[in-house]
């Protein structure tokens, strides 16, 4: 990973443009070709970045991102302030804790509780960014992605929007609906998931499972 601290500009092209006036910011140059640029501000979201496939041409001050669409990230820099690389290794991933994993693993082998005619196609799907928990396909065929989480905050969504992101720029999957399951889903969360077009699911823990409650039970 290369990190690089520097007072510079960043316009953005493609979809839509975007422009960030000069500052001094962080600039991330990972090792799957991914370019990121923060600022001190937030915890983890990046003011713009640009996602795998894409490579970095440095001209002087000057640094261009492009990716396979032709959108680019142009990042104009004044000063250098810091610049150095350092070599992480192999990632092991994020271990989930056990209700999370075990609920995975429970929707995987009843991928119908998220629709009549679902089917599996993998758990741990991978992508350039990270696994996502379960690709399925829905009763048409179409791919669906899906995050589990015990609690569904946020984070979650956004992490879901860069899988689909990235997932959707694959032909053979496109397009990908997006499904954000959780034991409990935030109302902000939610609101964010369906604002995005991302479909959000309750999960019941005991009821997939199998367990049966013993409210009314005297043994």
């Amino acid at each position: 990973m290369r990190l690089v601290i520097a007072r510079c500009q960043v316009d953005y092209a493609g979809r839509l443009t975007a422009h960030l006036p000069m500052a001094t910011r962080l600039l991330l140059v990972k090792a799957d070709g991914s370019v990121s640029v923060h600022s001190d501000d937030r915890a983890y979201k990046p003011l713009n970045w640009m996602s795998p496939p894409c490579w970095l041409i440095e001209d002087r001050d000057i640094w261009t991102v492009q990716n396979k669409a032709g959108e680019k990230l142009v990042i104009s820099i004044e000063e250098v302030l810091h610049d150095s690389s350092h070599e992480l290794g192999a990632e092991p991933g994020l271990q989930k804790d056990g209700v999370e994993a075990h609920l995975q693993e429970l929707l995987a082998e009843h991928i119908t509780t998220l629709g009549d005619g679902y089917s599996l196609v993998r758990r741990e799907y991978p992508t350039a960014i990270g696994p996502v928990d379960i690709l399925a396909r829905d009763a048409e065929g179409s791919a669906v992605a899906v995050e589990i989480k015990r609690r569904g905050e946020i984070d979650g969504v956004e992490q879901l929007t860069r899988y689909l992101e990235l997932l959707n720029r694959d032909p053979l999957l496109a397009p990908v609906q997006g499904v954000f399951a959780a034991q409990l889903i935030r109302p902000q969360a939610r609101t964010l998931a369906e604002d995005r077009g991302i479909r959000c699911v309750t999960l019941d823990y005991d009821k997939l499972r199998g367990t049966e409650s013993d409210e009314f039970r005297l043994f």
